[in-house]
């Protein structure tokens, strides 16, 4: 059985994703067992897997090349290789409607002034967070890119700045708490 996926990459992405020298592409197809090839002028990529679904990960390679298409570097999107890593899309045009001004509002409330909100996100979530056009695209393990995701969301639907970093802080909070209490709760082998 055979694996094959077509993804519609930005012009302006073809470039990250092949490399220099086509380091990238060569990476993510040594990887994840797939063969890749980009048409320059349409910007469709095509992901074969190349042998056996058991001994290849097709699926992670278009996780990957969806990151980079989203505007993660490669090194970034490369965390996907990890089993628990997973990516998540949100378009922004379901929150801004057909209403450009909205779409640019929203996307600088989730940047914040010089990238600050955003950054603090990734701070308390310790999830990947790129705003590409009209996606916002989110990298971690399923708890994280769940609580940056419902931060994005409360973001893009009005919820003040504040708001949204007090109820990352507890989730943080509560989770450091949670693996206290597991560690304290441990057997003492001493």
């Amino acid at each position: 059985m055979s694996f094959e996926r077509v993804i519609k990459l930005p012009l302006d992405r073809i470039g990250v994703l092949i490399g220099k020298g086509g380091k990238v592409k060569a990476e993510i197809e040594k990887k994840c067992g797939v063969k890749i090839k980009v048409d320059s002028k349409t910007g469709e990529v095509l992901i074969k897997s190349t042998g056996n679904l058991t001994e290849s990960l097709p699926l992670k390679a278009v996780d990957i090349v969806a990151a980079i298409a989203r505007g993660f570097s490669p090194m970034r999107a490369f965390r996907l290789l990890d089993e628990n890593t997973v990516l998540n899309i949100i378009d922004l045009k379901n929150y801004a409607g057909k209403s450009k001004s909205n779409l640019q509002r929203i996307k600088g409330r989730i940047i914040g002034l010089n990238g600050k909100a955003r950054r603090i996100i990734e701070e308390l979530t310790e999830a990947n967070i790129s705003v590409y056009g009209h996606m916002v695209a989110i990298i971690g393990d399923v708890d994280q890119v769940k609580t940056a995701t419902d931060a994005v969301v409360m973001l893009a639907t009005g919820s003040p700045h504040k708001v949204v970093y007090n109820m990352l802080q507890k989730i943080r909070t509560k989770a450091k708490m949670d693996r206290l209490k597991l560690w304290e709760g441990g057997e003492s082998y001493v």
